[in-house]
């Protein structure tokens, strides 16, 4: 057999050849959109990274980019990876602090960013001092005012990139290669670098392979998982600095179906406006984006005829939101899970499947294994039906993090995951619960997720958390924050009663606050740290 290199370029290669005028759009300010065929895409592409390498950059380098889910972004994307440099994707909504210790800790020489985050940019590269070149994309955007103009004699240099570009196709005689030299190098090169939320504790950071996100994207093209297919037309509402994300702007290239950015704007009504004009078929993103959709069509009226499913990640499914949307919107809701680590899906629930249900994130596919252990990573002998700790392998799991010397994993290869979980009788995965946000009242565990659960299904609550609260006495001891639907009164008592009976009686939590807005990660989780933090202590 021959030698065939599984490097991320030869999707967009494929998609140029096969599918040239198939579109990637792009929601511009003001509603407007932007579109460019899949050729077009690797043209521009090609001329970015012959950019790059003019400006020295080789492979195994990181480049970093700051931007929104934008045709620039992904041209970026394709730029740093198809020449063998890896592409550290940093989440706007992060601290500038928190962001230029990535960027330092990747020795990152060259910032893309969005011309509205200019001001975050340039804050972030006070930490990291080799930053020597910032290139503004998107410059259609608004410009905050605090930005100032694009300077050219400051440090690092700003330039906007489309005046770049059109240097390159004029083919001036200014010594960039014409050639960029796309997958030339091994496919187990770093491809991507993205850093966990930190909703745990600090961010790390997790390096992503060429062979590992191929092999990815594969599994997320099976039938049983997302199966998307050339007709569809797919909706990319997960940010791409989360986990790439979540492999769909390889996916969709891959089989010559519509990819769809939604830019910054993710506001129900701009994201109903935009699935209405592009036809989009498949939404992908977490629970809170599509809860700010469905919030719109119920105040404003509407309809999404071409929407037939949306795929949930990220974050718990509110049983009562799952209802909602298939209910208003006719759609079916695929559940999932995965982490940064894991590249980062895990388990998709099938189309196919029956009796779906928000608890239960769907069975791994081919490419990926789980297994449940006791505390000590001890596996329990019956793999179906108890609760364990869930550990995960496979070609897309992480063997270690970011300039770390030690393993992530076991000696048998197994990466503990911090999740509580459940296997059912067909292979159905329910997390029940973080590790870490186990609660020990008087020497004894109680789970949140379990309580969460329940007081989610309520048709009055939108977002539900349980965290422990120091307690003299017993140690710890639950309380209940919820954030409710519409600003709907419903009563403590009311969700205590729902309680009742379906949880250990000393698992009701001592008090049930309300909340105007329930804190998020800028992943879209909710934010237990800031929760304990703030409620956490009397």
């Amino acid at each position: 057999m021959q030698d065939f290199p599984l490097t991320l370029d030869r999707f967009l290669d494929h998609a140029a050849r096969w599918h040239p005028g198939c579109e990637l759009v792009t929601a511009s300010h003001g509603g407007e959109v932007a579109r460019v065929g899949y050729a077009g895409l690797r043209e521009r592409s090609r001329r970015l990274s012959a950019l790059f390498a003019d400006l020295g950059i080789v492979p195994g380098e990181h480049v970093a980019t700051l931007a929104w889910n934008t045709q620039a972004h992904v041209e970026s994307w394709y730029a740093i990876m198809g020449m063998g440099a890896c592409c550290l994707t940093l989440n706007p909504r992060q601290t500038a602090t928190e962001l230029g210790r990535m960027a330092a800790a990747a020795s990152c020489r060259v910032l893309i960013a969005s011309a509205d985050l200019l001001p975050l940019a340039r804050a972030l590269s006070a930490g990291a001092p080799g930053i020597g070149h910032i290139l503004v994309i998107d410059g259609d955007a608004v410009m905050p005012a605090a930005a100032g103009p694009l300077s050219t004699d400051e440090r690092p240099l700003e330039q906007p990139l489309e005046p770049l570009l059109e240097r390159i196709a004029a083919a001036e005689p200014d010594g960039i290669a014409a050639d960029p030299g796309w997958g030339r190098f091994d496919e187990r090169s770093p491809a991507g670098l993205c850093f966990t939320s930190g909703t745990t504790g600090a961010p790390k950071g997790v390096t992503y392979t060429h062979r590992a996100t191929f092999l990815h994207t594969l599994r997320l093209l099976q039938a049983d998982v997302l199966g998307i297919t050339r007709q569809d037309s797919v909706l990319v509402g997960v940010p791409m600095a989360h986990a790439n994300a979540w492999g769909l702007p390889f996916a969709v290239p891959a089989v010559g179906a519509k990819l769809v950015l939604p830019g910054r704007r993710l506001d129900g009504a701009s994201l109903a406006a935009l699935i209405e004009r592009e036809g989009v078929t498949l939404a992908v993103g977490v629970p809170t984006v599509w809860l700010g959709l469905l919030e719109h069509l119920e105040a404003h009226g509407g309809s999404l005829p071409s929407l037939r499913r949306i795929c949930m990640g990220g974050a718990a499914m509110p049983p009562a939101l799952m209802a909602r949307l298939e209910q208003r919107l006719g759609v079916v809701v695929q559940t999932s899970w995965g982490m940064t680590e894991l590249s980062p899906s895990g388990t998709v629930a099938p189309l196919s499947a029956t009796g779906r249900s928000a608890a239960l994130s769907g069975r791994p596919a081919i490419g990926v294994d789980l297994l449940l252990t006791d505390a000590d990573g001890v596996p329990l002998p019956q793999q179906r039906g108890p609760e364990g700790h869930l550990r995960v392998r496979g070609a897309a799991v992480i063997e270690r993090y970011f300039g770390q010397a030690e393993p992530a994993t076991d000696a048998a290869g197994w990466f503990p995951t911090g999740d509580l979980a459940r296997i059912d009788a067909d292979g159905n995965l329910a997390i029940t619960g973080r590790s870490k946000d186990l609660i020990k009242s008087g020497g004894e565990w109680i789970n949140p997720g379990a309580i969460e659960a329940i007081v989610g299904a309520h048709p009055d609550i939108s977002l539900a958390a349980v965290i422990g609260r120091q307690d003299e006495k017993w140690g710890e001891r639950p309380i209940l924050l919820v954030e409710t639907r519409d600003d709907r009164e419903v009563s403590g008592e009311d969700l205590i009663e729902a309680l009742r009976g379906r949880v250990a009686s000393w698992w009701l939590p001592d008090t049930v606050l309300r909340i105007t807005a329930m804190p998020l990660t800028p992943t879209g989780k909710i934010d237990k740290t800031l929760l304990r933090s703030t409620y956490g202590s009397d």
